[in-house]
């Protein structure tokens, strides 16, 4: 076998189409050994000789694409100083682009033994864990463009890769729980109808299934538990693991791209899936544990852990903040991505312990050509001590709203005192983002999402039920600001029935008309449960699949098409009218270069009056409406005129009583009713093309709101 020197940039193995340059990085190997793996079981090694700045590198002629390898690392096993290496582990390449196989769990695949934690296990791990994979990097992308769709027209839908596809009975069964089924056209449809301009999916770099859960016979179906930054998860390709993932997954994002429809990837660098002390070492452990994780000043054995998986990533490490910043670059420049959402952000911001907004990775991204210029959304807290952040990241930052998705909930099933936060959620929480410059588009917001109930299981149950878990039912948030209407899970009583549908559509509604970025949690448009199971983590099987309603079943009034049709017509009135997502927050004050005299918000009690600040602070009132002025908004006409919006009236409802409102005199003379949820009424798809007609309501009459009920009422501009 031929071994020229090769070069020791790029990290990972690069194939040019001759043969492969591999490269890979450690301070503490006194010696690595590249292992090309063959089918038959066996493996060739070859020395990596050649060293730049610790990183070990060489280029083999004639090494093609679908090639299996991985590293052996010889250096100190030490745990008291920090050092894990052990040369019986087949170690992946923190930089494959893809990866072949899965675990085959037992003590081999441990860098230490069972019965001696202290001691170096020297089993050979390589018949029982995965490879990395040579890609060959070619891929004809023809015209595709990133459709670079602004926040203020951004509709997210928060989707699993194989729980959004694997029961669609559209799709034939060989690509169903796949990248190519996200590709189906009648995916894609669903979407496009919906009006979702930006597929946000859950994990989609190669993780593994922890040992734990499978022994229990589960499976980390969530998928936050990476092992391959730069790899598409391989489990979700049809077409098999030797680099048939990377092109099917870049088949998904042309496809979704040619539809308009952005791709967001829910990224985990936070933590890998080596865990604590006690875990397996499958890459970077073994490659250089003190380099690439955070340990205990206190005892170098053990881990310090913001995220509750066992470790978190070394922020202040060059090597790490490389790492993470090529996989970005990557999936931006390679795979076409639009952006990011980062799990567990707070933890990427403690360069040292606390969390710091000025740390050195939110500069890189800030300086950053390529990554800069994608949708960059924070999950903004973790577990560690100050984890809490939200409202408190850099102005390139949007963040997934905590505080928006609390209140909501809190306002709709009737807590006392949350008028004025609501106020405050609803027209995108100036009080977490403007004094930073930063604006309403700041604010992602939503009332559910893959962590915690589904939509209906938030109208359905007031515990959680996860004892499929394994757990016994101690797992997964016990407080989650849900109410069941009365009656705890499914029933049949028709009254609960119907109130569930109606807090269903106050949720869908409320999300629509706020300021900011709203984000659907998938299945949620017909009603999806999961029986009451708020951490569904571990759940590969019916309970998190997205059962897609029958034709039948989207004939009633139980969910299904009456919700979805709903939901599609409050996304169509959000799109249509600039006034609900607008780029500034609102000032209270008269409207700019306009002859309108009313401002351009303004609060009412029920009466009709303008709010007091007892109103505000009332441990009861639960109702009160809002002027939106469509003056305040405008945007170019197909001649590049501007255009004003029309003004809205939205009146809402939280109390279990019916209440009569008033419609303000001074707002405008005649006013149409086009969304009332008490009655499943919204203006519809089928309604485009003509003005909605909906009731007429002159200035000084009332409207009579259902109890727990909203109703939108639209002036033309």
């Amino acid at each position: 076998m031929q071994v020229w020197p090769g070069q020791a940039y790029p990290l990972g193995a690069t194939h040019d189409g001759a043969g492969t340059n591999f490269a890979v990085y450690s301070e503490a190997a006194r010696r690595i050994e590249l292992c090309l793996l063959h089918d038959d079981g066996s493996e060739s090694r070859v020395e990596l000789r050649e060293a730049d700045a610790f990183v070990r590198h060489a280029y083999l002629p004639g090494v093609m694409p679908g090639q299996r390898y991985g590293f052996r690392v010889h250096g100190p096993y030490a745990p008291d100083r920090g050092h894990r290496c052990n040369s019986a582990k087949l170690l992946l390449d923190p930089y494959a682009r893809a990866m072949s196989g899965s675990i085959d769990w037992g003590e081999s695949v441990y860098g230490y033994r069972f019965d001696r934690p202290d001691s170096p296990n020297e089993l050979d791990s390589a018949p029982h864990t995965m490879a990395s994979v040579v890609v060959d990097p070619s891929f004809d992308w023809g015209d595709d463009r990133p459709p670079r769709i602004d926040y203020h027209r951004t509709v997210m839908y928060e989707a699993h890769v194989k729980g959004l596809t694997m029961l669609h009975p559209e799709l034939p069964p060989e690509v169903r729980g796949t990248y190519a089924g996200l590709a189906h056209p009648a995916v894609i449809s669903h979407l496009t109808e919906l009006g979702v301009t930006t597929l946000e999916l859950m994990p989609v770099h190669q993780f593994i299934h922890d040992h734990r859960l499978v022994d229990a016979g589960l499976n980390n179906y969530w998928g936050y538990n990476t092992i391959g930054f730069f790899a598409p998860h391989n489990a979700y390709a049809s077409r098999g693991d030797r680099g048939e993932q990377v092109t099917e997954f870049k088949e998904a994002v042309r496809a979704l791209h040619r539809a308009g429809i952005e791709v967001i990837l829910d990224v985990v660098y936070n933590h890998t899936a080596e865990g604590n002390e006690l875990g397996p070492t499958l890459s970077f452990r073994g490659l250089d544990n003190a380099s690439y994780y955070r340990l205990a000043e206190e005892d170098r054995r053990l881990y310090t852990d913001t995220t509750g998986t066992g470790n978190s990533l070394l922020m202040r490490s060059p090597h790490v903040l490389q790492l993470i910043m090529d996989s970005l670059r990557y999936w931006v420049t390679e795979m076409h991505v639009d952006g990011f959402r980062f799990d567990l952000a707070a933890t990427l911001a403690r360069q040292f312990h606390e969390v710091d907004r000025l740390s050195s990775f939110f500069d890189l991204v800030q300086q950053d050509p390529v990554v800069s210029q994608v949708k960059l959304i924070a999950e903004p807290w973790d577990l560690g001590e100050g984890g809490y952040q939200v409202g408190n990241f850099p102005p390139l930052w949007t963040e997934w709203n905590g505080k928006y998705r609390d209140c909501v909930r809190d306002l709709w099933r009737g807590e006392p005192r949350t008028l004025a936060e609501f106020a405050s959620r609803l027209t995108g929480s100036s009080d977490l983002y403007q004094n930073d410059g930063r604006r309403p588009l700041a604010s992602v917001n939503f009332a559910t999402c893959h962590d915690g109930f589904t939509l209906r299981d938030l109208v359905s149950y007031d515990e959680k039920h996860n004892e499929s878990n394994g757990e016994s039912n101690r797992d997964g948030e016990s407080h989650n600001r849900s109410w069941n209407c009365g009656v705890e899970g499914e029933t049949d009583d028709p009254r609960v029935r119907e109130l569930r549908m109606r807090q269903m559509r106050n949720f869908i509604a409320t999300l629509m008309l706020s300021q900011g970025v709203p984000m659907l949690s998938h299945g949620d448009e017909f009603g999806r449960t999961q029986g009451g199971n708020n951490n569904a983590y571990c759940q590969d099987n019916e309970v998190s699949w997205v059962r897609w309603p029958t034709p039948g079943e989207m004939e009633g009034d139980d969910g299904g098409e009456s919700l979805l049709s709903f939901t599609r017509a409050m996304v169509w009135l959000r799109r249509e009218h600039p006034v609900f997502r607008r780029r500034r927050f609102f000032r209270g004050g008269p409207v700019d270069d306009s002859q309108d005299e009313l401002t351009d918000i303004a609060w009412f009690n029920p009466a009709g009056e303008q709010m007091t600040q007892r109103d505000w602070q009332s441990r009861h009132t639960r109702a009160l409406s809002v002027f939106l002025n469509g003056n305040s908004v405008s945007e170019p006409g197909p001649r590049g005129e501007r255009i004003r919006d029309d003004s809205f009236l939205l009146m809402f409802n939280a109390g279990p009583g019916e209440v009569d409102f008033g419609v303000p005199v001074s707002h405008g003379p005649l006013w149409r009713i086009i969304v009332d949820t008490a009655r499943a009424r919204a203006v519809s798809l089928e309604e485009l093309d003509e003005l909605a007609e909906g009731e007429k309501v002159a200035a000084g009459e009332r409207v009579t709101l259902a109890g727990r009920s909203l109703v939108v009422l639209r002036r033309p501009a």
